[in-house]
């Protein structure tokens, strides 16, 4: 029988089979458990046309509790406040026929952000796009209109093949670029493939069919190719820094290339990087949303300079051209910065990223060490500013700079001796 009590982890673990608990905060929004030990968060409303519908949320459990499951309802029914049907919706998405409507359900739940990564996080943008791309350039090309329940592993390997040959490779046109190249290859095929592998597990989560065509498929190496600068790119990298100041290229602009030469940060790190994010006093930056979630990392003096040439006119450090928003530009200024310093094509913003680790490397740093200074998942300062340990790093991050200056042919900032602050100095 129904009852009506607040809804917490109390009473979901109290429910016997056949038991449904409503929780009053919330009408419609409740949770039950049926004949086996399942225990499922519902919701019950009702159309703009007054028919009465149940919603099943998810199972009890990662990611879904009391808590989690309340905000997924409340999201629900400002969709149905807004004339939609969750559970007409679903079935349509149980119903879809072809690949290419499997797709197009798989990011619009990503875009939402009911799709989560290994480290339970939402998709970033940056990664909706590229998948966005695999799927419009490869899956849909050659899978787009097969029907989601006949596709089987050779299918799926044929597909691979295909991809790996060329066979989607091209020119076609985009919103920001206005044309994109489009390259087939073994690593672009293993890469699809993986993005593959994901959308018919959701499609099996969804139980749009029953297994997985891509389990078991044996894709190629990735061909990803770790490159680092030489010592004669490290010198050309700083000539054209200096002839791009010579020229009046976009000063944010260098800036943001001198700083991932100086740091081995990842590009979308120093672009989104907010003046709120640096504690100067303490030569770090704490960076809240990165690809491995938040990290602390340690500035050197020489990135400390480069910040402090910047003038503050905003809540990002490296500021656009036009407006407040990221500096979406940045690969147009690059390309200018390469081209004065007749780079080879493939260096490219992550080449530096590989270069400073490789560069820390030969100074004999450990990889812990490294990953620290890089923001590897699993390492940053140690937690609430050990600062034995915070040392250690600045001066690994120190070294690693100047080395970095030093093949730059950049003049070397004057020495400095600067006291720690002690332990819970503000």
């Amino acid at each position: 029988m129904a009852t009506k009590q607040r809804l917490g982890l109390r009473q979901v673990r109290a429910l016997k089979a056949g038991d449904i608990v409503w929780d009053p905060l919330l009408p419609g929004f409740g949770v039950r458990r049926q004949r086996g030990e399942a225990i499922a968060y519902v919701l019950k409303y009702r159309t703009m046309e007054g028919r009465q519908r149940w919603f099943t949320i998810g199972r009890h459990g990662a990611p879904w509790t009391p808590e989690t499951a309340r905000a997924e309802a409340q999201r629900l029914l400002g969709h149905v406040a807004g004339k939609s049907d969750p559970a007409a919706e679903k079935r349509a998405a149980r119903n879809a026929q072809t690949v290419g409507d499997l797709c197009d359900l798989y990011l619009a739940d990503a875009e939402s952000g009911r799709l989560v990564t290994r480290r339970r996080m939402a998709k970033k943008q940056s990664t909706l796009e590229t998948d966005r791309g695999r799927i419009e350039r490869h899956i849909k090309p050659l899978l787009g209109r097969r029907s989601v329940a006949s596709v089987t592993r050779e299918d799926v390997e044929a597909f691979m093949h295909d991809v790996a040959a060329g066979k989607t490779a091209g020119k076609t046109k985009t919103k920001t670029r206005g044309l994109a190249r489009v390259r087939g290859g073994k690593g672009t095929a293993s890469r699809t493939i993986g993005l593959l592998g994901a959308i018919f597990s959701y499609a099996a989560r969804h139980r749009m069919r029953q297994d997985n065509p891509v389990h078991g498929v044996v894709r190629p190496a990735d061909g990803r190719r770790e490159r680092r600068l030489t010592d004669v790119e490290y010198k050309a990298l700083g000539a054209a820094l200096r002839q791009a100041e010579a020229a009046h290229i976009w000063p944010a602009a260098i800036a943001v290339a001198r700083f991932l030469a100086l740091t081995g940060w990842r590009r979308g790190e120093a672009l989104g990087l907010r003046w709120d994010e640096i504690d100067r006093g303490r030569r770090t930056a704490t960076l809240g949303d990165t690809k491995t979630g938040r990290s602390v990392r340690p500035l050197a003096y020489a990135a400390c300079d480069v910040l402090r040439s910047i003038g503050r006119t905003g809540d990002l450090v490296f500021q656009a051209t036009r407006g407040n928003g990221r500096m979406t530009g940045f690969p147009k200024f690059w390309a200018k910065i390469a081209e004065l310093g007749e780079l080879p094509a493939d260096v490219t913003p992550h080449t530096l990223r590989h270069s400073y680790a490789s560069l820390a490397g030969d100074l004999g740093f450990s990889e812990p060490t490294i990953a620290a200074l890089i923001g590897h998942r699993g390492h940053s300062i140690t937690s609430r500013y050990v600062h034995t340990a915070d040392a250690i790093l600045l001066a690994a991050a120190d070294a690693v700079a100047n080395r970095t200056s030093d093949l730059m042919g950049e003049q070397k900032p004057a020495a400095r001796v600067v006291p720690l602050a002690r332990v819970g100095a503000a």
